[in-house]
């Protein structure tokens, strides 16, 4: 399961994007809680947007049930994301995530792309009201992939369909329901289990 990833470079067109923060810095170590970019379609094309990284619907009262995923195979039928899937569909940038593997002591890996230093995770997107300020808050949507469940990873024609909403269902079930993307995978140190470390360190090779 993507319980963390990093985004620590962009490119020059994505900082010029609506909503892009003054401030942003790198972030190597992002954890379910924190507030994340998303990218979504706006009235005048893509924008980003600060979000929560667990889904918090209007209508939730118990705010510690907040889900940080979404299965691909229920998104669409599930009460919590089903209208989330219909209306407010996003994008979650990184340059790739990590994954924990093996028994009793398990392994961290690195994934990145197979081409490139960036890509997107498909996610929805909800507001949760707050006297009178609305919170943005995300979940990602996972595929089930060999033992473990990754981000659902779009190409660019991908992309484009997601943020669309006019995109007809049947072309989103079949983005849902693509093989999982190529990538490539390095094992790490340890120093990235620690959830406070926010730095490159979090890269050092095994």
């Amino acid at each position: 399961m993507c319980g963390r990833y990093a985004l620590f470079r962009w490119a020059p067109a994505f900082a010029a994007l609506p909503g892009f923060p003054g401030d942003q810095r790198s972030q190597w170590n992002i954890s379910p809680g924190q507030q994340v970019l998303i990218e979504r379609q706006g009235e005048g094309g893509r924008e980003l947007a600060t979000a929560r990284w667990g889904l918090t619907p209007p209508w939730l009262t118990d705010l510690s049930r907040t889900p940080n995923h979404a299965r691909a195979e229920t998104l669409a039928e599930q009460p919590m994301f089903r209208e989330p899937f219909r209306a407010r569909r996003c994008l979650v940038p990184a340059n790739g995530f990590y994954e924990w593997r093996g028994g009793v002591r398990k392994r961290p890996y690195w994934l990145t792309p197979a081409q490139g230093s960036f890509l997107y995770f498909a996610a929805v997107w909800d507001a949760f009201p707050v006297q009178e300020q609305l919170w943005l808050s995300m979940a990602i949507v996972t595929q089930a992939a060999a033992n473990q469940r990754r981000p659902l990873i779009l190409d660019a024609a991908g992309q484009a369909a997601w943020l669309d909403l006019a995109t007809p269902l049947p072309l989103l079930y079949s983005l849902l329901a693509q093989p999982p993307a190529a990538l490539l995978e390095r094992p790490l140190a340890n120093l990235v289990n620690d959830p406070k470390l926010n730095a490159p360190e979090c890269l050092t090779p095994a």
